[in-house]
């Protein structure tokens, strides 16, 4: 009877999300979803970066003497394993101008910019023009939030990323921004793998983070 209980528990972390399950943050008791960091613990994640784990339980990223720019990817902060269908919740501050992005279906962690996509995560807040691909929730390369949701630098945002398939989905503090077929979208010289791996940029800038957790399917 137990291994039974076991088999139908894992049936259920495994259940696909609904249509507009990928349109809302998930809940905190969400089914399936793995804590990746929970304010003490940095082992589930991958980094030669300067990310320190703060008092308060936030990871802060502070810069050291010469780093600078966003091609240091060793230093970006990246989960173990490969993700095909998944889904990323997570909290982020930044500082005024502040810049990082979400990378996601990264063929390799050599050169995430070349090999996979990213969300961009950019103080865009105040911005009134339509917004393109290399503002707050754009997909770079591809296209541009269709709302500006950002908080002000030195407020926490959420954002959730989900791809289902080809489809593409962000949440950011509460406001669905992209929902779209990304292999429809996407630039004609980059290809769309099946899966790969997930990280958050080192942009050479102060950077905060809290509460990731991830979802598999």
């Amino acid at each position: 009877m137990k291994s039974i209980v076991t088999a139908l528990a894992a049936l259920c972390l495994i259940t696909p999300l609904s249509a507009d399950d990928l349109r809302q943050h998930p809940a905190p008791d969400a089914a399936g979803f793995e804590v990746l960091y929970d304010g003490k613990d940095l082992s589930k994640l991958k980094t030669e970066g300067n990310w320190q784990i703060q008092a308060d339980g936030s990871l802060k990223l502070t810069p050291r003497e010469g780093e600078k720019g966003w091609t240091r990817y060793h230093h970006y902060l990246w989960v173990p394993g490969e993700y095909g269908d998944f889904s990323i919740d997570f909290e982020f501050q930044y500082t005024a101008g502040g810049n990082s992005g979400l990378y996601f279906r990264c063929a390799d962690d050599i050169d995430p910019t070349k090999s996979g996509f990213e969300v961009q995560i950019l103080d865009s807040h105040g911005v009134t023009k339509e917004l393109g691909h290399h503002d707050m929730g754009g997909i770079i390369k591809t296209q541009g939030a269709s709302k500006n949701a950002s908080k002000p630098a030195g407020e926490w945002n959420r954002m959730t990323v989900s791809m289902a398939g080809d489809r593409v989905v962000v949440v950011l503090n509460g406001e669905c921004i992209q929902d779209f077929n990304l292999r429809e979208k996407k630039p004609a010289d980059k290809d769309l793998p099946a899966i790969g791996k997930i990280a958050i940029q080192d942009h050479g800038q102060p950077f905060a983070m809290r509460n990731i957790r991830i979802r598999k399917g």
